[in-house]
């Protein structure tokens, strides 16, 4: 299949925001967000990183459409 020379611009939610809601606590999310520079209360337990999809396998599953040549890491997270 062709890929348009295209790829995964993030890794993705592995849940709805509603699940991570439930599944989460704040004190998780502070936990998970240690050293990323954002808001630490309920109303952005959506955001936590667990409810996205590990970014390793999400590149390891386009590893054909692409080649690492950095891997960042997140600072921030701003949602509004």
């Amino acid at each position: 299949m062709e890929s348009f020379m295209s790829c995964s611009h993030g890794a993705g939610r592995a849940m709805s925001p509603g699940e991570a809601k439930r599944r989460f606590s704040v004190e998780d999310h502070v936990r998970m967000t240690a050293g990323v520079e954002c808001r630490k209360d309920t109303d952005v337990i959506d955001e936590t990183p667990a409810a996205y999809k590990p970014i390793e396998s999400v590149m390891a599953a386009q590893s054909d459409l692409v080649e690492i040549i950095h891997t960042l890491r997140q600072v921030m997270c701003v949602k509004g």
